[in-house]
């Protein structure tokens, strides 16, 4: 019988070989204690609080000049895997992320194709807006 691995040691949804909790689990369980180290880190940890329904950590790593009110998210969204494209630093305090990422919801198919943007504030990264360049449905 095989042994069924527990959520820590699951292996990370941003697609990075390692298990979750020492892959984005760390960023997403500790906040605001352990910040993603730069745009990278913070965009794959936001992907992965989406698939673990985390809208806290969402919304705390979103920069409040841009954060929604309140964010609510799919429930029964299923994420299918995350591809980044591209990741640079734009200066000590700015960043840009090109990903693609996929999941089903309500039997359609979403392909959602960002550049996002990224500012170093107080020591963290944060989300500001992005681009999309192509969404399924």
């Amino acid at each position: 019988m095989k042994k069924r691995r527990s959520s820590a040691e699951a292996a990370c949804p941003c697609g990075l070989p390692s298990p979750y909790a020492t892959c984005c689990g760390r960023y997403v369980e500790h906040w605001p204690h352990v910040p993603a180290p730069d745009p990278e880190s913070l965009m794959r940890s936001r992907y992965s609080a989406f698939v673990h329904g985390r809208a806290d950590y969402l919304l705390a790593t979103w920069h409040p000049e841009f954060r929604p009110a309140d964010l609510t998210l799919e429930s029964d969204a299923q994420w299918l895997g995350l591809e980044v494209r591209s990741a640079r630093w734009l200066g000590d305090a700015h960043g840009e992320v090109e990903f693609v990422a996929r999941y089903r919801v309500a039997g359609c198919a979403v392909r959602l194709h960002e550049r996002s943007r990224f500012v170093r504030q107080g020591g963290h990264w944060l989300y500001t807006e992005g681009d999309v360049k192509d969404r399924g449905c």
